[in-house]
């Protein structure tokens, strides 16, 4: 007897409905489709260097931009990191939760303030740069003599649809 289902069997199903295949359609040739992929691959990636569970993607750049920028108020932060205020509260709602940053007000303004680093921020900061570095190391092994021009193109998506 052979195994059609024209003779009477029926092909087992999946164990479950995750096993089976996904069929992407259009997303597999769309650019923003596969650069969320490769950034949610790469952010998880680098998660676990760090080993810090809490981690949310953009902490490392914001407080690099912090450190880098002492007092840097959040609209400027904002466009420094190419996010708007809607994903940047909640960052900084984190990174002040956390201690990893302090507000100060500014006299001249009350309704604005400026961000520094806590001595604990620059100690997550430090231990974020040693991770990012090793995991950047991993990437360009990925991308191998393509990673200026593969770093060029996304900053040139940046600043063309920015």
């Amino acid at each position: 007897m052979s195994g059609s289902a024209e003779h009477g069997d029926v092909a087992a199903p999946p164990a479950s409905l995750d096993e089976q295949p996904v069929r992407m359609g259009v997303l597999d040739d769309y650019f923003l489709f596969n650069l969320r992929w490769a950034h949610s691959a790469a952010f998880r990636h680098f998660k676990r260097h760090a080993g810090i569970p809490g981690l949310r993607p953009g902490w490392f750049a914001l407080l690099t931009l912090i450190n880098e920028n002492p007092g840097i108020t959040p609209l400027a932060l904002s466009r420094a990191s190419g996010r708007d205020k809607s994903t940047l509260t909640p960052l900084l709602r984190d990174l002040l939760r956390e201690k990893l940053i302090q507000r100060e007000e500014t006299p001249a303004d009350r309704r604005s303030y400026t961000l520094r680093l806590t001595a604990r921020g620059r100690e997550a900061l430090e231990h974020l740069a040693v991770c990012a570095a090793a995991h950047d190391r991993e990437i360009a092994a990925i991308v191998g003599d393509q990673k200026p021009a593969l770093l060029a193109l996304l900053r040139r998506i940046a600043t063309e649809l920015g």
